[in-house]
């Protein structure tokens, strides 16, 4: 494990750790708890690196709070690509790497498309329509894509649109579902179970197989949705 003062990625907090994971992987961690500052930081982290283009690296990719460094021990080994990570995140402009897409989507809330629409507004203290309006005033960054093809993780919300996960899956929702939990709103491109809670759907899909690369959104492009209640 190394710590590196220098490394100054995304502005302050905690100095990020560099992990080995097996012999092909490093991962270079912001923080144990997603926020804002901790994942901002990942995502200029994961631009800067694959701009650097550092030999033997394989696959740079973000996650929530850190970054997955896929690579070669046959060009590489962990304590030299360690040297190239630091001198890489030590570069002053990093933020401007790469600029973030936005994009709108409409979506259909509640009905069908969206069963847990009156509970979530009831926690929130709101009714179905005010929250919709809140949701479609918020603008959100892409925190970041995976646990399913073209997934992605919106955020982070407002204190007063926070509220936990469901007790109990959805075993299946269909592609394009909103849904609403711990502090975010994703956006689903295949089938996929869930526990959070379903609040719309859209007709935007985030994966294609067919192209490349297969998503359209990435880590760091900000995303703001509109349309109201099926009647």
């Amino acid at each position: 494990m190394v710590s590196y003062d220098r490394m100054r990625v995304g502005g302050g907090g905690a100095k990020p750790m560099l992990l080995p994971l097996g012999d092909r992987a490093l991962l270079v961690r912001f923080g144990t708890h997603l926020g804002e500052d901790v994942n901002l930081r990942a995502i200029t982290a994961t631009r800067c690196l694959i701009s650097a283009d550092l030999d033997g690296v394989e696959e740079v990719s973000p996650t929530l709070v850190s970054v997955l460094i896929r690579y070669d021990p046959q060009k590489i080994g962990f304590f030299a690509l360690s040297n190239a990570v630091r001198l890489a995140l030590c570069e002053p402009d990093i933020t401007a790497l790469a600029s973030n897409k936005s994009i709108d989507l409409e979506v259909v809330y509640g009905g069908a498309e969206g069963p847990d629409l009156d509970f979530v507004a009831a926690q929130c203290g709101l009714s179905a329509t005010a929250f919709i309006k809140a949701h479609n005033q918020a603008q959100l960054r892409v925190l970041a894509t995976g646990f399913a093809p073209g997934f992605v993780y919106c955020g982070l919300h407002v204190p007063e649109l926070q509220i936990a996960r469901r007790t109990s899956l959805h075993a299946k929702v269909p592609p394009g579902s909103i849904i609403f939990a711990a502090g975010q709103t994703a956006i689903t491109a295949t089938h996929v179970p869930t526990g959070w809670h379903v609040i719309g759907r859209t007709k935007f899909r985030n994966f294609a197989v067919s192209k490349n690369p297969p998503i359209k959104l990435q880590a760091g492009d900000i995303v703001s949705f509109s349309g109201g209640q099926k009647q």
